[in-house]
């Protein structure tokens, strides 16, 4: 299984683990012309991280260039379920007042 997956709505699944052993691309980088012509065209996408077991401080800068990507493509992006210790990271870090976090 892949990190991370885009559904039919154009929306972002991420599984797993987002740490350094497995993140070696930024999230726009990693999609494919096809996903990124996509949520350019939906102008907005959800990324669920419901299914994410793992996160370290690799994986909050993920999602935050993440973010800063989407925004400098055209896409406003949101972060759907975080888990509690990627938003605790977040706010020790003082990146959680620029994730668009629902």
């Amino acid at each position: 299984m892949s990190l991370f997956e885009v559904n039919d709505k154009g929306n972002i699944v991420v599984h797993g683990h987002l740490d350094r052993d497995t993140l070696r691309k930024n999230l726009w980088e990693s999609l494919s012309q096809s996903e990124r012509n996509a949520l350019q065209q939906r102008k907005s996408c959800t990324v669920d991280l419901s299914d994410v077991e793992r996160a370290d401080s690799a994986g909050l800068a993920w999602l935050i260039n993440a973010v800063r990507d989407a925004k400098q493509n055209g896409v406003s992006m949101m972060l759907y379920k975080m888990p509690e210790k990627l938003h605790k990271l977040a706010k020790i870090s003082d990146a959680d007042s620029f994730l668009p976090v629902e």
